[in-house]
């Protein structure tokens, strides 16, 4: 029986094939997304994978409803798994913002689900995190959140050459369109035309907008200028300042299709453009009030990054790592007398934390020895007598000592290994 079409099977290291991914490498990623949030004070958050179908329609309309893994459950409740975590956020932030001092920065990896056409960086299902600061309307959040973004790719290898954050404004869009159109009605169209501008045949483009009154033409010009508005100008300051500034450009281009959004955008792109957006996000500074019925009324700004594209992009720049394994520790039973021993130093050595594996079944000593050599652990122990002796895989050194003495040699030598690499 094969998974579903746009799911993933992940499996440890090594890889059966090349038809699944690496639970390893998303653990890399996600271990690295959870260090840079926590450094700049976010907190982890999560919710229902589960939730009513209304949160995300009245978020984004009946239409969502076709990209929603959506039906009706035993209690008759019309529910959905998540295709998005902004909305969850919302409705959480609404119900417990009195319990947080303001602005409150929190963070989240979840797994949203999309049923629709699986192309090139987009499946049916993927991991994302999420980043988003409520209670703060200043543009230092914004910086404060785009630097994030940046660190995150940082923290990844990536550098200013890889990717670039290209910084837009839905207020500067809104100015435009309402210098030259007094119909409100077409907002929403003109911002899907604008959003789908560099997919689409520009004379397509160019047609929908002559049919709202505007001219494809000076829509281009408006965004080749890239004036920043003053709200742009401060956060690009604010970047400059933590040294950051080679990994943003105002780009007008960029003005994100979802209607919620009400300030700063952005999205980071690879330079060589080949991959969909790594990340995108921007204000959202009306979303907790529809979200909660007009009871809550909080600025806000997030983004998220998903791990699909981003998995792409390491390969393609030869970025993911290097894999070691681990298990610090084999623990080799060459004689089954000593077995009870050994397994009292195996769940001693375990609850000092070190990781351990051994044969649960008597075998060879130089199977076990191989097996030992094909984990990567460090270290091999075996009792011999009343004494342990512990061989480094890496020096081959050997050391005899007693039992007691095992976890005191370990982290020496492990101390002073490192010590010898950073010299």
């Amino acid at each position: 029986m094969d998974r579903l079409p746009g799911f993933r099977d992940f499996y440890p290291e090594p890889l059966p094939n090349n038809d699944v991914w690496s639970a390893d490498i998303r653990n890399h990623v996600f271990d690295t997304w959870r260090s840079v949030a926590r450094s700049y004070g976010f907190s982890e958050y999560d919710g229902p994978p589960l939730e009513p179908t209304e949160l995300f329609t009245k978020k984004s309309g009946d239409e969502i409803v076709g990209q929603l893994y959506n039906f009706t459950d035993k209690g008759e409740r019309e529910i959905s798994l998540r295709p998005e975590m902004t909305p969850t956020l919302a409705r959480m932030a609404a119900a417990a913002e009195r319990n947080y001092k303001k602005p409150f920065k929190w963070f989240s990896i979840p797994q949203l689900f999309r049923y629709e056409r699986q192309q090139k960086g987009r499946l049916r299902e993927h991991y994302q995190l999420n980043c988003d600061i409520i209670g703060e309307d200043s543009p230092a959040a914004d910086a404060e959140l785009i630097a994030l973004l940046i660190d995150c790719l940082r923290a990844l290898d990536l550098s200013a050459e890889d990717f670039v954050v290209r910084l837009s404004s839905r207020n500067a869009w809104q100015d435009f369109f309402d210098a030259r159109c007094n119909d409100p009605a077409k907002a929403y169209e003109f911002y899907q035309i604008i959003d789908k501008l560099e997919r689409e045949d520009p004379a397509v483009s160019d047609e929908k907008l002559a049919g709202l009154g505007f001219s494809g033409t000076e829509i281009r010009e408006f965004i080749a200028a890239g004036e920043p508005t003053a709200e742009l100008k401060l956060i690009v300051d604010d970047l400059a300042a933590r040294g950051l500034r080679d990994f943003v450009k105002i780009d007008y281009g960029v003005i994100r299709g979802l209607a919620y959004y009400s300030g700063p955008v952005f999205e980071a792109f690879d330079r060589k453009g080949e991959f969909r957006a790594i990340a995108g996000g921007g204000r959202y500074n009306q979303l907790i009030r529809l979200i909660s019925d007009d009871k809550v009324d909080l600025p806000a700004l997030g983004f998220g990054m998903g791990d699909v594209v981003l998995t792409e992009l390491l390969k393609a720049r030869g970025l993911l790592p290097e894999l070691e394994s681990d298990i610090d520790v084999f623990f080799l039973i060459e004689d089954e007398a000593l077995r009870p021993r050994s397994l009292r130093q195996i769940q001693k050595l375990r609850e000092d934390g070190y990781n351990v594996e051994f044969s649960l079944t008597p075998m060879k000593g130089n199977k076990q020895f191989k097996r030992a050599q094909e984990l990567g652990v460090e270290f091999t122990i075996r009792l011999e007598g009343e004494m342990a002796v512990v061989k480094s895989l890496k020096t081959r050194d050997e050391a005899r000592l007693a039992p007691e003495e095992l976890t005191d040699y370990l982290v020496d030598t492990i101390v002073d290994r490192i010590d010898e690499q950073n010299v």
